[in-house]
């Protein structure tokens, strides 16, 4: 069975743990029909557009 040679220190430990856990921020696209910034792949929620279509009725 594999043993460490050495006591893996406090900070080495933290240090390799930290990247693990660092949220992401979504990547926001702008909408082509309005300008306003909605998440890839998805109806924008202020126009009701996707893909060059209406998918949601907007009231005026």
């Amino acid at each position: 069975m594999a043993v460490p040679k050495r006591k893996t220190s406090k900070a080495r430990k933290n240090t390799r743990r930290s990247a693990v856990w660092k949220l992401q921020a979504p990547a926001l696209t702008k909408c082509p029909e309005c300008g306003e910034y909605k998440l890839a792949h998805r109806v924008c929620p202020n126009c009701g557009m996707y893909n060059g279509r209406e998918v949601i009725k907007q009231e005026a």
